[in-house]
This record gives structure tokens, C-alpha cells and sequence, in this order.
């Protein structure tokens, strides 16, 4: 009677996506025995894409440590001390950002490949999860909200956290008349490469150049580095809608013979490349109910150019969970909102920065950098705000 009791007296958790903040968040509330969780995939299995590499800040490797990051094997993580600048056209370095600055003794930058951080994430929520849900419908009765899915499955839960990506479904079902996400008008293009003696491999190396920009990074202490570039690129609306069109040779011939010169000694080099849009968010949802939030990129999608998206994913779950917690749901959106629009403005200026094309407004970008990143007090105010909780 008293099992029975407690079951009627928890509250049932519904996630859908299983990504890094739904995953991390998940684990949050496993630890109470106050929540009954599931986890909702739409794919047949989890996601894990080698190629991929993330970063981590300060501020979401200190909530990741709560659930045992701390622990996680250290061969396959990576901690960088350096951001080098470099310029594209030159080869030569314009300055460095000592990112090693914000950490602490077991809370330190990190990179690794995301698909290590997935399978950390769900190392204790096999059981949680169902894949092969695809939602199809959301009703709330009362308090309750009715999830109906694809195959003909419903479920009943008192929270759902709709955290399924940047063409969140969930998302469209419940916000009717939401603007989609909008084309950022650069093209990703992303994989791995081996060592290379041309440039440093024990840090972040980011280059600069004509509407293009590349960061190359170790994502663990074997050797592996993740390429990603950004590059300017304008796609009509067909094209954009068309995914086909991302795998097509020609296509991918067509982008990586508009890469600079420079940069052409990677792309003999790089494996598992993908191509891809980048889409950006360019609003904010607040649900008519207090008990159905959006987290991750469902909730705001960046420009990639500030390497916070997977951190902000981390930040915004747990701001949730512990809103939840202490029932004060009513305060999440607002509160996110105000760190998300602080990380989004960044993020547009790196990557305005970052794409300058004329020779004068370079050289003052980096006459300038090579101060900025010397400032403490510009420091504090452009990264300190950000990587602190």
C-alpha cells in the first residue's frame, strides 16, 4: 500500500528528445524519488555521431559535475587552456585567449566528441528511454497533459519538457502560429582530421577569413581533432527545405571549391565529412501552461560562432529542473530569456567579427582583439557573465 501510495503521490515526468538536455536533465530527476520519468526518441536508437565534436565552458561542466562528469574517463575528454587566432589569408597567429582563466580545480574547459557525452548522459536511463516515438498529438486536461504518439500510444504525465532540437514538432503542435526557424545563411561544414604539424594540437585553434571561419580543436588525449567551418553561403527556400541535397556530390563539390585556398591543405584530410544549413532561432515561445516548457534548441537555436550551444543546453535544463523543484516554474522563461538573449547577441558579433572581408576593418579587428583579450574588465563583462551560473 505505501509503494502504492508513493507512485500515485510522484510526479510523472514526460521528456521528449533524447539529446543533451533532455538527457541531462532526465538525470536530475532521477536522483529524487519524487519524479517517475520517461523518455521519449523518435529514431529507432540513439544518435551518436562520431564526427562531431563539442565544447564545454566553466558554467556548464560545473552542473555536468553533479552527476558524476568529474569522474568521467579522462582519456576521452580534452582540456584546452588556449583560444589561438589566427588569420586565414596569412597563416600567422594574431593573438591568443587564455580560456584556462575560468577554471577551477575539477571545473575546467573541456572538449570531447558529443557522442561521449551522450553515452555518459544515458549510461543510467536505458531503462527510461522509449525510441521509436514519434509525437503526434498534445492535449492537457486540467493538470494533466495526454501525449498521443505515431504508433497509436498514449501517455499521461504532470511536466513535459520538449526538448527535441531546432524543428521541434512537439513544439509546433502546441505553438500553432510560431515563426520557423530561420536560415542563418552559412553552411557548416564539419568531421575530423588526424594531427597536423601546422598547427597547435593542444588547443583551440580558430581561423579568420573572408566570409569563412574554422576552429580545430582536440576532443581527447588520443590525437583526434574536430574540424567544423563556417562559411557564408545563400540558399533559396527549395533548397534549403531539400536534405537530399546534402549528401549530393556535385553540391559538396560545388561548397568545398569555394573554400579559401589556404585552407585547402585540411580538406584532402578531414573524414566523415557532412555539410550542412545552419538555422537559427529567431524568437521566443513561452507555452500557455506552467507545466510544459521547451529546453535546448528547442527553446532558442544560436549562431555556432560562440561554442555555447551545447553549454546553454546543460544551463537552461537545470535552471528548469530546479525551478520545478522549488515551484517556480513561472520564472524560467523569463530568467532564460535574459541569458539567452546575452549569449545570442554574442554570438552574432563573433560571427560579424569573425567574416569581415575588407582589408581595413580586419586590421582594426585584430589590432583591437590583440587588446580585448588582454582586458580583464572586457573579459569579465563578454565571458565572465556567460561562463558563470
Amino acid at each position: 500500500n505505501c509503494s502504492i501510495l508513493r507512485e500515485k503521490l510522484m510526479k510523472k515526468i514526460a521528456i521528449i528528445g533524447a539529446g543533451i538536455s533532455g538527457l541531462f536533465i532526465a538525470n536530475l530527476f532521477k536522483r529524487s524519488s519524487n519524479y517517475q520519468i520517461t523518455i521519449y526518441e523518435k529514431n529507432l536508437s540513439i544518435e551518436l555521431d562520431e564526427g562531431y565534436g563539442i565544447q564545454l565552458s566553466v558554467n556548464s561542466v560545473k552542473l555536468l559535475n553533479q552527476i558524476g562528469f568529474d569522474k568521467f574517463k579522462n582519456d576521452q575528454k580534452f582540456n584546452p587552456d588556449l583560444i589561438n587566432f589566427y588569420s586565414i589569408k596569412s597563416s600567422n597567429k594574431i593573438c591568443d585567449l587564455n580560456i584556462s582563466d575560468y577554471n577551477s580545480a575539477n571545473c575546467k574547459y573541456t572538449t570531447l566528441k558529443r557522442s561521449e557525452l551522450i553515452k555518459f548522459l544515458k549510461t543510467d536511463l536505458e531503462n527510461l528511454i522509449k525510441t521509436n516515438h514519434n509525437i503526434s498529438k498534445i492535449d492537457q486536461q486540467n493538470q494533466k497533459i495526454q501525449l498521443i504518439f505515431e504508433n497509436n500510444e498514449t501517455s499521461e504525465c504532470d511536466h513535459l519538457i520538449i526538448s527535441d532540437g531546432v524543428f521541434s514538432k512537439s513544439k509546433s503542435l502546441i505553438l500553432k502560429n510560431q515563426t520557423p526557424p530561420k536560415y542563418n545563411k552559412t553552411l557548416a561544414i564539419r568531421g575530423t582530421i588526424p594531427i597536423s604539424q601546422k598547427i597547435n594540437c593542444r588547443n583551440i585553434s580558430l581561423f579568420l577569413g573572408p566570409d569563412f571561419h574554422y576552429v580545430i580543436y582536440p576532443v581527447n588525449q588520443n590525437g583526434d581533432l574536430n574540424f567544423i567551418a563556417i562559411m557564408k553561403y545563400k540558399l533559396n527556400k527549395e533548397e534549403q527545405k531539400n536534405h537530399s541535397l546534402f549528401n549530393d556530390a556535385n553540391f559538396i563539390k560545388r561548397i568545398l571549391d569555394k573554400v579559401p585556398i589556404e585552407m585547402r591543405e585540411f580538406l584532402d584530410q578531414i573524414k566523415k565529412l557532412k555539410i550542412f544549413p545552419v538555422f537559427v532561432s529567431d524568437s521566443f515561445f513561452k507555452t500557455k501552461n506552467n507545466n510544459m516548457h521547451l529546453i535546448g534548441d528547442a527553446f532558442f537555436a544560436f549562431p555556432p560562432s560562440f561554442a555555447q550551444g551545447a553549454s546553454q543546453s546543460i544551463e537552461g535544463s537545470y535552471e528548469l529542473f530546479q525551478s520545478i523543484e522549488n515551484n517556480t516554474e513561472s520564472n524560467f522563461f523569463r530568467n532564460r530569456v535574459n541569458k539567452t538573449r546575452m549569449v545570442n547577441n554574442r554570438s552574432k558579433i563573433n560571427q560579424f567579427a569573425f567574416h569581415l572581408s575588407n582589408p581595413l576593418t580586419r586590421f582594426f579587428r585584430d589590432f583591437f582583439l590583440k587588446r580585448l583579450v588582454k582586458n580583464k574588465k572586457f573579459l569579465e563583462n563578454y565571458l565572465g557573465k556567460i561562463y558563470k551560473n
